[in-house]
């Protein structure tokens, strides 16, 4: 992973998907369900001692099952399960076809035809385009992308410079 450029670190809003201590350092993690060093990264950000907030950056011209995805992860979101269903999807990767997602929300509990009506609304469409829109305004050129105190950081983070960011 290497240190791009500085970015204006974009600020945090309600509708961010926000987890860890509030006093634990930030990482924005620009990233795609698809990507396996996305997935990676995902890891090395649950493992870590961060606090990470998780912005789509789903371009289908890229991966063409990324926008489907992150579609998924928000109608679970609206279900209360966003961070569940981020969890379920980096822990099988590879595996992005319909009967996988469902699969996923009834694990959860989540009522699927609730799931399956959601993801195809406006207003999931709408909130995955504007993570992508807030990517392309910070920097962002390639999943993941992580913004970590101002700097852009393409790549999955090394374990190291994530154990520094406490000092």
């Amino acid at each position: 992973m290497s240190g791009l450029t500085s970015a204006p670190v974009p600020p945090l809003s309600s509708a961010d998907h926000v987890r860890g201590d509030a006093g634990a350092p930030l990482v924005i993690a620009y990233a795609d369900f698809t990507c396996p060093r996305c997935a990676v990264a995902a890891e090395r950000l649950r493992e870590a001692d961060v606090r990470t907030c998780f912005r789509h950056f789903a371009i289908s011209s890229r991966h063409t099952r990324a926008v489907p995805l992150a579609k998924a992860v928000e109608a679970a979101t609206l279900q209360g399960a966003f961070w569940q269903m981020h969890d379920a999807i980096y822990g099988e990767s590879g595996r992005f076809d319909d009967p996988h997602l469902w699969a996923h929300a009834e694990r959860l509990g989540l009522d699927i035809d609730r799931f399956d009506s959601d993801r195809r609304s406006e207003a999931v469409a709408e909130r995955v385009a504007a993570d992508v829109r807030s990517a392309l305004r910070a920097g962002a050129a390639a999943t993941p992308t992580l913004i970590i105190a101002g700097v852009l950081h393409s790549g999955a983070p090394e374990r190291a410079l994530l154990a520094a960011l406490r000092g």
